[in-house]
């Protein structure tokens, strides 16, 4: 299927500055992941320190929240800040939120069914 890439609107909680970035889709990803210089620029508030497991083990990252928005879509998601990516992954909670799931025949996002139970 190879990589997916969407243009994605990233905003700080009160919506006092927002940048648009090109974002990585990482289903494998439970939280998404903005890199720390982009949190600073944004002014994202750190909730809380978490240890995540990669590729390469077990690290500690930051916490907190931001506004995530793509197409025509926006949510609040907390997000993993991290100074070894250097680039936005989406990650599943955050394309739940969103209402948005990976379609593999075409690589693209599209709508998915929201659940109540």
């Amino acid at each position: 299927m190879g990589h997916i890439w969407v243009k994605a609107k990233l905003c700080v909680i009160d919506r006092s500055k927002c940048l648009y970035v090109d974002a990585l889709v990482n289903t494998g990803a439970t939280l998404s992941v903005i890199p720390r210089k982009l949190a600073e620029e944004l002014g994202v508030s750190i909730l809380r320190k978490d240890k995540v497991e990669t590729g390469a083990g077990l690290i500690e990252v930051n916490r907190g929240v931001a506004i995530f928005g793509i197409k025509d879509k926006e949510t609040i998601s907390e997000v993993w800040v991290s100074d070894i990516v250097d680039k936005v992954l989406i990650g599943a909670v955050t394309l739940e939120l969103l209402g948005l799931k990976v379609d593999p025949r075409t690589g693209k996002l599209e709508p998915a069914p929201l659940l109540l139970y």
